[in-house]
């Protein structure tokens, strides 16, 4: 059996949820615990988060979850985790100022209070392993990397990180530490892959401010910032530039405001002018070149505010003529399709569009290069590519084959594998429950893959109705059965589809009524079968078939009358 274990809940082969568990003999350690959001064939779910299963079965060797930055995509499942699972949970100070936030939305996690501020100088000792941090460059401030010290040598986890050597003091790199790490002797490298797929490297910092103060300088009308509210290092460019050129901002968006005077309190935040902030109600005071709107949107994506915007649904905001949608956040590619619709609304709105991403290279994650400079400053035995759809895995396990790892020790895992360590090699062993838990409203975890295919029928080919009323005891259908459907064919242009269905459904709802083995699944399921064949015959459709049986008992009772008294 090994002693030391690697595996991922979420977080591979797809954008966000991150979640990896590092086991040591008897201690399991959380690197991460987040969500990611639904791509359009998950109709109707909001978010989706890690299958929680196989550490509800190990729950008392988990030790603690160590958080590498404040996005939805490290921090947004742990509301829903710690609703479980009382271990104390560790990041750095602004990281658990957000998770505190994100926790008070969830009934089940406003209590839970272990949380632990920690920093780049910090280590923790715990029976089999010790845990120490490392300082990295993300879009949120205090972005840490988390180093298991094992006895066989560190496993390290970068989070979300990129290199930009202009960065400011809180979001900088220790570039000594990681060689010192490296140093030390580390045994798996579990690195960011949300780039890699990019040649292009990522433009510093300071020249996405000066784009940001430029386009307000040059536009001569409102501007619209699309904003992810937890990238402070963005939020920060908006308010210098805004102040620059003599803008107010006003905040809108689920959360803006919480996160960022949460921010302005722990002073990662700061207000060039004192009268910079504005609320939405007071925006009709100021001309349109005079305002900037920073709009955060809800579901981690601004640009569906953006669309509501245009399209008049957005209540106090809508784009008109002289607007500019200015989006400085970087969609994923699941949101391809949407921003190719958001901006063609926000056109026909009257108002222009302008996109840092189709200037710059802006991603908050590693570029290829800075990939093969974190694997040369940390020489890890194995590489295992994280944070990504497949083939960004793959081009980061190419990026890496090209500073001189082995492509043997190279895991591209799925969710699930486990990675063993035993007799000094690094091997793929058993497998673990890791599935995904979908939260649909106030539901966690109750919708599955037959709703969701139910869903998806539903949106293709609608729903098709049959209520027949039957005598059971007397055999017989007691009216003709009514046909009604949605989404599937327009009834009043319909009615021989809909008449003959009736005839179907009559003879064999009659059918079944004669059989001495009467059943209700039988029935229902033949009524299914019949008209799913009639229906794809006539129309080539598979709609959702809902046979609606009602049962009535004919015989009436009088009450008998009393007789009128004698004369």
């Amino acid at each position: 059996m090994s002693d030391i274990k690697i595996s991922a809940l979420g977080g591979v082969r797809e954008n966000g949820k991150n979640m990896y568990v590092v086991e040591v003999r008897d201690e399991i350690f959380i690197l991460d615990c987040g969500l990611k959001y639904p791509e359009t064939e998950l109709l109707g779910i909001d978010t989706v988060i890690p299958d929680f299963e196989y550490l509800r079965q190990n729950s008392e060797k988990i030790v603690g979850v160590f958080l590498t930055h404040a996005h939805a995509d490290a921090i947004g499942a742990l509301p829903y985790f710690v609703s479980e699972f009382n271990v104390p949970v560790f990041g750095s100070e602004i990281t658990i100022a957000l998770a505190k936030i994100a926790c008070e939305n969830e009934d089940g996690a406003k209590k839970f209070n272990d949380f632990h501020v920690v920093n780049a100088e910090t280590e923790i000792d715990f029976d089999n392993a010790t845990i120490s941090f490392f300082s990295t460059t993300h879009s949120v401030p205090e972005s840490l990397g988390v180093v298991v010290k094992t006895f066989k040598g560190n496993i390290v986890y970068t989070g979300d990180f990129k290199f930009d050597q202009t960065a400011s003091e809180n979001y900088r790199t220790d570039f000594g530490r990681l060689a010192e790490i490296g140093k030390e002797g580390v045994l798996a490298l579990l690195s960011d892959s949300a780039n890699a797929e990019n040649p292009t490297e990522n433009v510093d910092e300071h020249v996405i401010a000066d784009l940001i103060s430029e386009t307000f300088e040059y536009h001569k009308g409102r501007v619209i910032v699309a904003c992810v509210a937890s990238n402070l290092m963005r939020v920060q460019q908006v308010l210098d530039a805004a102040a620059a050129n003599d803008r107010k901002v006003t905040l809108t968006g689920f959360d803006a405001e919480k996160v960022v005077n949460t921010a302005l309190k722990m002073k990662k935040l700061h207000l060039p002018k004192k009268d910079l902030l504005i609320k939405p109600a007071n925006m009709s005071k100021y001309r349109p070149e005079q305002l900037i709107v920073l709009e955060t949107g809800r579901s981690g994506e601004p640009l569906k505010s953006l669309y509501r915007m245009a399209t008049g649904k957005y209540k106090g905001i809508d784009l008109t003529e002289g607007d500019l949608a200015f989006i400085t956040t970087t969609p994923s590619h699941a949101m391809d399709t949407k921003v190719a619709k958001t901006r063609d609304m926000i056109y026909r709105a009257g108002a222009e569009v302008k996109a840092i991403s189709d200037e710059f290279n802006s991603s908050g994650h590693a570029s290829k290069r800075d990939l093969q400079l974190m694997i040369n400053l940390l020489q890890p035995k194995y590489l295992v590519p994280i944070q990504g759809e497949y083939r960004l895995m793959v081009a980061h396990a190419e990026c890496a084959e090209q500073v001189g790892i082995e492509p043997q020790n190279i895991f591209l895992l799925k969710k699930g594998d486990v990675l063993e360590y035993t007799k000094n090699k690094m091997i793929l062993g058993s497998s673990i429950e890791a599935g995904n838990t979908m939260i649909d409203g106030s539901g966690i975890g109750d919708i599955g893959n037959i709703v969701l295919r139910d869903r998806k029928v539903l949106s293709d080919d609608g729903i098709f109705i049959a209520v027949v009323t039957i005598d059971r005891k007397k055999h017989k259908i007691i009216d003709t059965p009514k046909i009604t459907s949605r989404g599937f064919v327009f009834v009043k242009t319909s009615r021989d589809l809909m008449s003959e269905s009736a005839e179907i459904v009559t003879k064999v709802v009659q059918k079944n009524l004669d059989n001495k083995e009467f059943d209700w699944s039988s029935l229902k399921q033949d009524i299914r079968e019949n008209l799913n064949h009639f229906l794809y015959e006539q129309t080539h459709r598979h709609p959702v078939i809902l046979p609606i049986i009602m049962e009535v008992n004919q015989r009436r009772h009088y009450k008998k009358k009393n007789s009128a008294p004698a004369k």
